[in-house]
């Protein structure tokens, strides 16, 4: 959803909160976010040639404190972005490029800033203050801004609107021939002209952005019609507004020539709306992404849904549903962006609500962009599983270059792996950037859960081995299973590792021979309180196995030891007993090497049960 700052639309609230108030806020519309399953927040951090972090280019934002240049006493964006990251969502800093203000008064500027210093670069149209495009010096200047926070901050995407010259007012000219008679040089057309500055403009930016962090996607929302097909054969069968001819945005050519790493077109209008077809301009920018590496999602007027005024097709509960539901038809759109953030709150007529537990009910990873590099990290690796108070919290060790991990729930005792399991949104339970996650959804029954490691780009690693949670049977208040992957199981050098049998629990499992001396393999458990555990084992099991591996139990009592026959009865739990345990984070089931006769002992996985 974009989260909009100008005039104080969506975040902060009003201007002047408190550093604390404003984060509350903030935290508030992530957790917005979160429940309706949304996985980017597109901030507006320059609304009107300004800043929500110290910029040496521009003054703080009016916005923040209601007085343009004054700090609000800590850093927002760098707040901001460290909030979003810690939810799993990804943060695409949302700037302005041309707009200075939303009055014509440069008085009314900080004395520092840069249009006050050169007027030159500045005109008023529509009440309003623009940097002027055409001026070489402005391109240079907001460029630098903005890559400014490219540079100093860790964005996932830079991100603009529909604002390039303004919109027209009425039949009143933009005030720029003289801009034109210098710097227009061979153009004989001011419309080309004014095109190619903004062209000039996208072009740059994303190859400044790309060759600074290439991982940083840059984006653009333009207005929903770039030409009628009246007017070009390449555009729409539409009858608006064309953001082509109206704001010299050349929003087709940007798509075809790869200036962008994804577009977000502003298509505000119902299906059946007869001067601009929702149902004609999907398709439309559908066709023009096509073939391209830019990626496409819709700008989804959830703003209208409901509102006074609006006609009847945006009083229909279900309208956004409708919208998405018709998007399915075209594959090309990867997903949706929600105008704004209050919208989504306010949730007119339930609209929003529809939408969600009719498209949004599950998590959704972002989309891939392949062009932008990044690969698959290592699958995770020992995983285990806790059962407590309810909830099941699974853990597993870091990976190397993940930044996040999505984390999934089969139902049953899964076997293997099925890839198609991993493509259907109904198993996945989420992301976190952390090497645990709690499921509060778990219903008592026997699931099998699996963790797929993510880079920044969302390039998913394959799933791990799965960790099997047996609620239907004795789940208690209290119950762990740790693979012997895990960093909670140790084991000296001596202890081989093997993938050999099928029957392991997980990809792998340890074996060593049988000595005359212990040099046990231990699991840690942290167990929650002294009290009564079921304690069970998993093993492959082979002929060449050892007869009477000896497990070890840590109880109150003392050491006890249980012997176990690894040649049969593999690939399944395997029942030690009942031992009463001390409360405590310590080694508490261990597999010994001293054993009489030959064949491997086995150190694969163990569960342990409160009863």
């Amino acid at each position: 959803m974009w989260i909009a700052s100008v005039a104080n639309l969506d975040w902060p609230s009003s201007s002047g909160l408190s550093a604390a108030q404003q984060q509350a806020e903030y935290r508030a519309q992530l957790d917005l976010a979160e429940e309706h399953q949304l996985n980017t927040v597109i901030v507006q951090v320059r609304p009107t040639a300004d800043a929500f972090w110290p910029s040496p280019y521009e003054p703080w934002s009016h916005w923040l404190t209601g007085s343009q240049g004054s700090d609000p006493g800590y850093d927002p964006l760098e707040f901001m972005i460290d909030e979003t990251h810690a939810r799993g969502l990804e943060f695409h800093a949302w700037f302005n490029p041309y707009r200075v203000a939303t009055h014509d008064d440069l008085s009314q500027l900080h004395p520092e800033h840069p249009a006050r210093q050169h007027d030159d670069w500045v005109f008023s149209y529509g009440g309003q203050l623009y940097y002027d495009p055409g001026v070489p010096a402005v391109r240079e200047h907001v460029t630098a801004a903005m890559m400014h926070a490219v540079s100093n901050y860790d964005l996932d995407g830079v991100h603009w609107d529909d604002y390039f010259y303004p919109y027209p007012s009425g039949s009143t000219p933009i005030p720029d021939q003289d801009t034109f008679a210098e710097y227009g040089g061979d153009f004989t057309d001011i419309d080309d002209w004014r095109r190619d500055n903004v062209d000039q403009l996208v072009a740059e930016m994303g190859a400044q952005i790309s060759a600074e962090k290439s991982h940083v996607k840059f984006g653009v929302s333009p207005f929903g019609i770039w030409r009628n097909q009246s007017t070009d054969p390449l555009g729409s069968a539409t009858n608006g507004l064309q953001s082509y001819d109206a704001i010299y945005a050349d929003t087709r050519r940007w798509v075809v020539e790869e200036w962008v790493d994804y577009v977000v077109p502003q298509i505000y209008w119902p299906i059946g709306f007869a001067a601009a077809d929702y149902s004609v301009l999907v398709p439309w920018w559908s066709d023009v992404v096509a073939g391209t590496q830019v990626q496409l999602f819709i700008g989804q007027a959830t703003y209208r849904a409901g509102a006074a005024g609006e006609d009847p097709a945006w009083q229909q509960p279900s309208v956004l549903s409708d919208l998405l539901a018709f998007n399915r038809d075209h594959p090309e759109v990867l997903g949706d962006v929600h105008f704004s953030a209050k919208d989504v709150q306010a949730d007119r007529i339930g609209a929003m609500s529809q939408l969600v537990a009719d498209h949004y009910a599950r998590p959704a990873l972002v989309p891939v962009a392949p062009h932008l590099g990044g690969a698959a990290p290592a699958a995770p690796s020992g995983l285990t599983a806790t059962t407590a108070g309810g909830d099941i919290e699974v853990s597993w060790q870091a990976v190397s270059g993940a930044s996040s991990y999505a984390v999934y729930r089969l139902d049953g005792a899964a076997s293997g792996v099925d890839p198609c399991d991993f493509a259907d949104a109904r198993h996945l339970l989420g992301t976190t950037t952390d090497t645990s996650f709690a499921d509060a959804t778990a219903a008592g029954a026997t699931y099998t859960y699996h963790v797929a490691a993510l880079d920044r780009l969302h390039h998913e690693s394959d799933p791990s081995a799965g960790v099997v949670v047996d609620g239907e049977n004795g789940g208690g208040d209290f119950q762990t299973i740790i693979d012997s992957t895990s960093d909670r199981f140790h084991a000296s050098s001596d202890w081989g590792s093997s993938s050999y049998s099928p029957q392991a629990y997980g990809d792998t499992y340890r074996f060593a021979e049988p000595v005359a001396a212990s040099d046990p393999a231990w699991y840690q458990i942290d167990v929650p309180g002294t009290g009564d555990y079921r304690v069970e084992v998993w093993y492959p099991a082979d002929p060449g196995y050892h007869g009477a591996t000896p497990y070890l139990v840590s109880t109150v009592d003392g050491l006890q030891t249980v012997p176990v026959d690894q040649r049969i009865d593999g690939g399944q739990w395997v029942e030690l007993g009942t031992f009463t345990l001390a409360e405590g984070d310590y080694d508490v089931i261990g597999v010994s090497r001293w054993a009489n006769g030959s064949g491997y002992v086995i150190a694969d996985a163990v569960r342990i049960t409160q009863v």
